[in-house]
């Protein structure tokens, strides 16, 4: 596992199934998709998406992170996702639907051209 690699395995095998097929996850169907073990599963499902995402940042792609949803969040990520988003110089801070819709069609067509 490379240093930028996320600790739990699968995520990335999980998160390119998800972009190929077209689809989003909760957090918490993740989590359980990936038997992360709890307490504090979703928290380390996070740390490891805040991990991919500072590498996708360095990388100029599409955040993977955006293929996950918040369970109250009408379909987007939850606001440490936008808030890592817009440190890291992807998100302006725009409409945030606007910015995962981007983001998502991205990694869709990324995983369609692969």
């Amino acid at each position: 596992m490379s240093a930028t690699a996320p600790p739990i395995p699968e995520l990335e095998a999980r998160l390119a199934q998800l972009a190929r097929s077209g689809q989003t996850t909760t957090y918490g169907a993740l989590a359980r998709d990936l038997a992360i073990p709890g307490p504090g599963s979703i928290a380390k499902l996070t740390n490891a998406l805040e991990t991919l995402m500072q590498a996708d940042a360095a990388a100029n792609r599409p955040l993977r992170a955006a293929l996950c949803a918040g369970r109250l969040g009408d379909g987007l990520p939850g606001q440490g996702f936008f808030q890592l988003a817009q440190r890291l110089g992807c998100y302006d801070g725009g409409d945030p639907g606007d910015f995962v819709r981007a983001e998502r069609a991205r990694l869709w067509a990324a995983a369609a051209s692969a």
